[in-house]
């Protein structure tokens, strides 16, 4: 059963969410996200898988584990990104912070 996004076969957007071979009112133009309810028609015989462009290709992931050779990920840079967050960005970046 299809999921995920597909060219719209109401052609009314761009792209529309397929959940489990429905069609759902998540639709895409252009890149934006919004939202629509798909109109009481049939749908098609053949539905069209869509890439943005840009994504990784069917069946590869553009993710890359932080334990791959080459990764820049830092266990500090994470935890200041975190406490950052949780502060709303003084925690950190004010004299005397913890980093």
């Amino acid at each position: 059963m299809p999921e995920g996004w597909y060219r719209d076969p109401f052609a009314v957007h761009d792209d529309r969410w397929m959940s489990q071979g429905q069609p759902t009112k998540l639709v895409r133009d252009g890149g934006t996200e919004s939202y629509d309810p798909p109109p009481d028609l049939p749908l098609p015989a053949l539905l069209v898988p869509c890439t943005p462009e840009g994504s990784a290709p069917a069946g590869r992931s553009d993710l890359r584990r932080a334990d791959e050779a080459g990764s820049s990920y830092s266990r500090k840079r994470a935890r200041r990104a975190a406490l950052d967050a949780s502060a709303g960005g003084a925690f950190v970046d004010e004299p005397g912070g913890l980093w």
